[in-house]
């Protein structure tokens, strides 16, 4: 009886070994085909990144676009990604230009034979014989005569009879200033003094032609600049003006021509300038508003980076009748 009741623990013992063997196993081949699809899933999805890959570069080769640095870029939560244009730029070294080698004036305001922004037709007007210039009055009086007879008027009568010669003579005066020489007008005025405080000549008039319908725009012009040890003779300020005024103009680059040949004359620690005119186009035709005046003004240098010197220069001017 005992011995059959120790047979028969034995066989139960030895049915649950076996069935938990079986259930072991069956669950770790279950783990194990997890792992093989993880890993054949994780194999296809970088072989289509891959081909995604290299068709977008394909196709961006097509379009004539190449990768660059930006489709490199990695998001990271660490670090944020860098610009590449944020990179420091890789110093050139610097050219040296000799002495003695003639180069443009990296202004354009004035150019190497004094004269500012020259064209074709300035210098063959600057350098024209005696017959030239005869030749071209007798061209623009031709042409003022056509404009004469189709405003309906009569250029043979008595009053318009000699107008043709005289507005061109009188356009030619008023538009001299692309024919004046910067260094005739300076003529050697410039002096070495120890001088570091602010140099203003205002009330400079300013009579100019609008080059958008050729009738006058008359104004006051104030100039001042800080030297850096080199004055000017106090005349060449008008001077300069008056240069870029008798011309085709508007006075936007008006007031910035005058401020930058400054500039470039002197090697100043500053220049300011400021305009305020009246414009005919305005007043006689359009909307014929009488009153109104328009200011202009340009600041370089010390005048441009500092508030106090730029307000000084206002307040000496009259100009800051607001505060």
């Amino acid at each position: 009886m005992v011995q059959n009741t120790n047979a028969d623990l034995a066989a139960l013992q030895k049915r649950s070994y076996e069935d938990a063997s079986s259930s072991g196993s069956s669950t770790s081949g279950e783990s194990t085909r997890k792992r093989r699809r993880k890993n054949k899933h994780k194999k296809n999805g970088s072989k289509v990144n891959a081909d995604s890959q290299s068709t977008a570069a394909a196709t961006a080769a097509v379009n004539g676009h190449l990768p660059n640095l930006f489709d490199k870029r990695r998001d990271s939560l660490s670090k944020a990604a860098r610009d590449p244009r944020d990179e420091p730029s890789k110093k050139k070294r610097a050219v040296v230009v000799s002495k003695e080698d003639k180069t443009r004036s990296p202004s354009p305001f004035i150019d190497l034979d004094g004269l500012s922004r020259p064209s074709r037709g300035t210098r063959e007007r600057q350098e024209e014989s005696e017959e030239q210039a005869i030749e071209r009055l007798d061209k623009m009086k031709g042409a003022v005569r056509t404009l004469l007879e189709c405003i309906g008027e009569d250029p043979d009568r008595e009053g318009l009879l000699a107008t043709p010669k005289r507005y061109a003579k009188a356009l030619l005066f008023l538009t001299k200033g692309y024919q004046v020489n910067v260094e005739e007008i300076i003529n050697n005025a410039i002096f070495q003094e120890d001088h570091s405080e602010m140099i203003i000549v205002k009330n400079i008039e300013i009579h100019s032609l609008c080059e958008h319908h050729l009738v006058p725009f008359i104004g006051k012009m104030h100039i001042g600049y800080i030297p850096r040890n080199t004055v000017i003779g106090l005349s060449k300020l008008p001077r300069i003006a008056e240069m870029y005024a008798r011309r085709l103009q508007i006075q936007e680059r008006l007031t910035k021509e005058v401020a930058n040949a400054l500039m470039e004359i002197l090697k100043p620690q500053g220049v300011a300038v400021v305009m305020e005119s009246s414009h005919l186009c305005m007043v006689m035709r359009g909307v014929e508003q009488t009153a109104t005046s328009t200011i202009t003004s340009c600041v370089l240098g010390c005048f441009e980076r500092k508030n106090k010197t730029r307000a000084e220069f206002m307040s000496l001017c009259g100009l800051n009748r607001g505060s």
